[in-house]
């Protein structure tokens, strides 16, 4: 059984949850890397990455470079004697880096591999209506989620889960993986399967533009859009009412399917329901924020707030 050196970089919750399974179950982690603090809020006091915060309250040791080319970094990073590396969800490593532990460094992907390489894995396979996804480890190359898979474990998409409780069922699915990929490196019992070469499914960094909600598609593709962004970054539209223009994002919708008269995107409203028209039925609106107000159910909101006949989403 080989003795195992792990160093751990990650930044958000997602990583912690991984880096705990590891430092609760006794793996021999000597160091973590994370995100530079960021200045944050009102008063721009610096924020620490979850990962940080983590690490600090497990007294491990911490480096937090800026520029992961630099020849100080490495060098502190060598002095760790790390034969294993760690990556969930950091940022793209250079070959000097990745190359460094005699045992390789691994990468965990919140998707089946080859299908959905890039930022946001999780909200496109919501979005883009997948029954199936799951969590892979990788061996890192010096492409981008593209190296040779070691092991990998499916999960079923349910057909109402939004994108935070995927988020969630993968976090805990993807610390056993890494707890299990760490096993068969320490037994030298890895085998890896080249990725194929497949014309593979995305998924890109998401912005505003492709948050921005499509009124002209089916009822099923815009709710599986809406709860592939809720509750993060959340799925956005604007609402024309009268003379205002307001922005609006939604979060939970549910489907009705019926055949009318309305135009595509007029608001239905009654004393306690708001939806959309859309081709093929009703986007039902349960939960909305508009801009510069908080979260709220569609009933309170309509209890303030009065939308016209000729109300409509753009």
């Amino acid at each position: 059984m080989r003795d195992i050196r792990i160093v751990f970089m990650g930044t958000p919750d997602f990583a912690v949850t991984i880096l705990k399974h590891l430092v609760d179950n006794d793996y021999n982690v000597v160091g973590v890397i994370t995100a530079p603090d960021k200045p944050a809020g009102r008063g721009r006091k610096l924020n620490q990455s979850a990962v940080k915060k983590y690490a600090v309250s497990q007294n491990l040791p911490i480096l937090q470079p800026k520029n992961l080319k630099n020849e100080d970094f490495q060098a502190q990073l060598k002095e760790w004697n790390a034969n294993l590396q760690i990556v969930v969800a950091f940022r793209m490593l250079p070959k000097s880096v990745w190359d460094m532990p005699s045992y390789g460094t691994f990468n965990l992907h919140a998707s089946l591999l080859p299908e959905y390489r890039g930022a946001a894995p999780i909200n496109w396979a919501i979005i883009n209506g997948e029954t199936k996804t799951g969590v892979t480890t990788f061996f890192i190359d010096d492409k981008i989620d593209t190296g040779e898979i070691i092991l990998q474990k499916e999960i079923d998409i349910k057909e109402d889960e939004t994108v935070g409780e995927l988020h969630d069922s993968l976090m805990y699915l993807g610390a056993d993986l890494v707890a299990e990929t760490v096993d068969l490196i320490k037994k030298g019992d890895v085998t890896t399967t080249k990725q194929p070469e497949l014309e593979e499914k995305s998924a890109p960094k998401l912005f505003p533009h492709n948050c921005q909600i499509d009124w002209t598609g089916s009822l099923g593709s815009i709710y599986n859009h809406i709860r592939g962004l809720n509750p993060y970054p959340a799925a956005w539209t604007t609402i024309v009412n009268n003379d205002d223009q307001i922005t609006a994002k939604l979060y939970k919708v549910s489907k009705q399917y019926e055949n009318h008269k309305f135009e595509i995107g007029a608001i239905v409203t009654s004393k306690k329901e708001m939806k959309v028209a859309v081709k093929d039925g009703f986007l039902i609106i349960h939960q909305i924020k508009l801009s510069g107000k908080k979260l709220m159910d569609a009933t309170s909101l309509l209890n303030g707030y009065s939308f016209s006949e000729n109300a409509k989403v753009l």
